[in-house]
């Protein structure tokens, strides 16, 4: 038999109902073929030759032209059905000495030497290789296991084969004099910049590399200079906030809704701080992923990474087409600086030095809120307001100190337009500007406080017209009546001249 065919694989895909398969090559015996299902997310399963409910049967074994598979269970959509050959690499032809040529047998051991080759041909095909026209003087490296362990297969400056740690070299601080490689990440003293090389030369000048003649060998990855700017402007507006709540507090006249205010406005200093702490935290953790989130130079926004895996939250790359550092979002990229409307608003802040004095002892509380530039450009708009609480810091201490306090008031008073339902401790105050009354809670149910009115008895129940007691009660001849304590415990006095019968009317 002649092998006039180089076709070792067959690939379908699975519907739940087909499960006859075709193989459309030689295979000398069952076990020269292997059947593989590929799952959706990419898990790979080789089955066996049987009946069970994961098993196949096989047809048409020795045929030239091939055969088919036939599933017991059909492959389901979304699976890939691969079949390949996969020959037994031994030898099992013997010639016997003086006897006659056998060559059929002689011929079968060809064949199974071509498709050997054949298989080998197909292995080679899905491997990584050099072009025909490139060398290199090894294409093995020697670094153990553990050496090599959660790090990267790369090339060296000689473009052989190297394993390393990150995408970029961390070379420390930037130094003149020295000869710098594509990648090479550097710290400038000047401004705590961090900058990544994109030319390799031999530096010179001196920092800040903003301002260097080598400038646009570099981009920059980390903007510290202009965060440091924008901290001095975020821990003005959380003073801001933490004078509003002091005047508050102090305010007696409206006790109740200042409290509420001074609450929420530290309740919104804090979150402000927590999300500051956090985007903090994130950038760090960014940081320390660095070599898996940083896809290089592009010229406009990649849509996988350079692996060409999906993009994860948080990836950065450089756009060269605008000179920007760009950052993922899970559904979009985004510029990571600041616009130039954002811009000016810093510096606007920036320019206040009179406020800035005020906070230069804040500066544990700048850098916790590092992170939020967000508040620093709405602060920006409000520098009126800053200038205002500058000089109000020791009505902020106070407040901070009694902030339980004011917290417990706001818990403690209420006002709305319906009786509130939940968070009801007993003692608590409401006023329900529906019914326009003040309201206390006695432990079950809500009740409403009444002025003490000096009010006209009801003698009767049948009165319906009250009056004092003295103009309930009608004299006789030489009676008169003497009312004491007139509205609070009153009391009657009779005197009789003459012992005449007396009437009391009771309505």
């Amino acid at each position: 038999m002649t092998i006039s065919s180089t076709t070792t694989k067959n690939s379908y895909s699975g519907n739940g109902s087909t499960t006859t398969f075709a193989y459309g090559f030689y295979i000398p015996a069952s076990t020269d073929i292997q059947v593989i299902v590929r799952s959706a997310t990419g898990t790979e399963t080789v089955k066996a030759e049987g009946t069970g409910s994961t098993n196949y049967a096989i047809t048409n074994v020795g045929n030239a032209s091939g055969g088919n598979i036939v599933f017991v269970t059909a492959p389901v959509s979304g699976e890939t059905v691969v079949l390949r050959r996969n020959t037994a690499k031994t030898q099992a032809t013997d010639y016997v000495a003086n006897d006659p040529f056998p060559a059929e047998t002689h011929e079968s051991a060809l064949d199974k030497i071509t498709i050997i080759g054949q298989d080998l041909q197909e292995q080679v095909d899905r491997s990584l290789k050099l072009s025909r026209t490139n060398t290199m003087t090894s294409t093995e490296f020697t670094v153990g296991s553990s050496d090599r362990a959660s790090k990267i297969l790369a090339f060296d400056s000689s473009g052989e084969l190297s394993v390393t740690q990150e995408l970029g070299t961390v070379k420390g601080n930037w130094a003149a004099s020295t000869a710098y490689v594509v990648r090479d990440i550097v710290k400038d003293t000047n401004n705590n910049n961090i900058y990544i090389c994109l030319t390799a030369h031999t530096s010179s000048g001196s920092v800040p590399i903003s301002s260097n003649t080598d400038v646009a060998k570099w981009s920059l990855l980390v903007d510290a200079a202009s965060a440091t700017t924008s901290q001095t402007a975020a821990a003005s507006s959380a003073t801001a906030a933490a004078s509003s709540a002091s005047a508050a507090s102090t305010s007696a006249s409206n006790a109740s809704t200042s409290a509420s205010t001074a609450s929420t406005q530290a309740t919104n200093a804090s979150n402000s701080a927590s999300a500051a702490a956090t985007s903090a935290t994130n950038a760090a953790t960014s940081y320390d992923n660095f070599d898996d989130r940083y896809l290089g130079a592009k010229s406009s926004d990649p849509s996988n990474d350079n692996d060409g895996d999906s993009l994860v939250t948080g990836a950065l790359y450089f756009n060269t087409s605008n000179n920007v550092m760009m950052v993922y979002t899970g559904s979009a990229w985004v510029r990571t600086t600041p616009t130039s409307s954002n811009q000016t608003n810093i510096n606007t802040v920036a320019a206040d030095a009179t406020d800035i004095g005020n906070v230069s002892g804040s500066i544990s509380n700048v850098n916790t809120v590092a992170g939020s530039i967000s508040n620093v450009n709405t602060t920006a708009g409000s520098i009126s307001n800053v200038n205002t609480v500058a000089g109000a810091i020791a009505n902020v201490n106070t407040t901070a100190s009694n902030i339980t306090g004011v917290n417990s008031f706001a818990d403690r008073y209420r006002v709305g337009s319906s009786d509130p339902s939940s968070s009801l401790d007993e003692g608590d105050l409401f006023y329900n500007s529906s019914d326009n009354a003040l309201k206390y809670y006695n432990g079950s149910a809500w009740s409403s406080i009444v002025a003490d009115t000096d009010v006209k008895v009801l003698v009767s129940s049948n009165d319906s017209t009250a009056g004092y007691l003295n103009g309930k009660l009608v004299a006789g001849t030489a009676i008169t009546f003497t009312e004491n304590n007139d509205g609070s415990n009153e009391t009657l006095t009779i005197n009789a001249t003459d012992p005449t019968a007396l009437a009391i009317a009771l309505g």
